[in-house]
């Protein structure tokens, strides 16, 4: 797979600091609470792990957790913070690391970072790859902004605060889209960052998951359970494989 974005070293090494909010209690303990119901007793594997975000808390839990990550620096800062994760350089959609895990988790939109959908669908079929007869892939994947956007309309905001704007470009033929970042830094200075992605509607997950041979098993608004509807603006799906 080469289609993802790979985060360099400058980026990893401000990525905690710049996605602080991710890392808040209303955040994080959700997800972390969900995923390990999932888990259970069993081990769980990270695709695009990153800095060790959620794996860490699960970790904390007592929960087994290892990783696969496309960018070295991003498993790096990873490794400054804990040395018991293990953590594969590679991509998630064709590295393969082990079989048997209880949960296979790509969490807060990781998914759309691979830009094709040829490529998407090999991420559903690594992670029943990966799973225990009966294992629960989840994902976390937000709603693209586009009933927000009017013809004419060339971005889409999806984050308005003190010191960043964020705003979606689409391409609505191809599913591929762009974030714009404009963060403040100390000195009043303005710093500009890009990623681009593919977006995934929720339908469109479960034909890739019905491929790799799982099934829907629930879906939900967020981490605390919130009712999915057609106003949601994101999703975790859970989907299990055969017993």
């Amino acid at each position: 797979m080469t289609s993802s974005d790979l985060w360099d070293a400058e980026t990893a090494e401000r990525y905690d600091a710049a996605s602080h909010f991710m890392f808040t209690p209303e955040v994080l303990d959700p997800a972390v609470a969900f995923l390990a119901d999932v888990a259970g007793a069993g081990a769980a594997l990270e695709f695009a792990i990153g800095t060790g975000r959620v794996a860490i808390p699960l970790r904390e839990r007592g929960i087994a957790v290892s990783g696969i990550e496309l960018s070295e620096p991003m498993a790096d800062q990873l490794v400054t913070k804990r040395t018991d994760i293990p953590v594969v350089i590679g991509d998630m959609a064709t590295t393969v690391i082990g079989s048997g895990f209880s949960l296979v988790y790509l969490v807060w939109n990781g998914l759309g970072n691979v830009r094709t959908q040829a490529e998407q669908v090999e991420v559903f079929r690594n992670a029943a790859r990966h799973l225990a007869p009966g294992g629960r892939f989840v994902i976390e994947l937000w709603i693209p902004g586009i009933r927000r956007m009017p013809p004419g309309q060339a971005a889409v905001p999806f984050h308005v605060g003190k010191h960043h704007l964020g705003f979606d470009t689409y391409d609505l033929a191809t599913q591929q889209g762009t974030s714009h970042h404009y963060a403040q830094e100390a000195d009043g200075a303005v710093r500009y960052g890009a990623s681009n992605f593919r977006y995934v509607w929720p339908a469109e997950c479960d034909l890739m998951a019905q491929l790799a041979g799982m099934t829907l098993e629930r879906r939900v608004a967020d981490w605390r359970g919130g009712e999915f509807t057609g106003d949601s603006e994101s999703h975790v799906s859970v989907w299990r494989t055969s017993t």
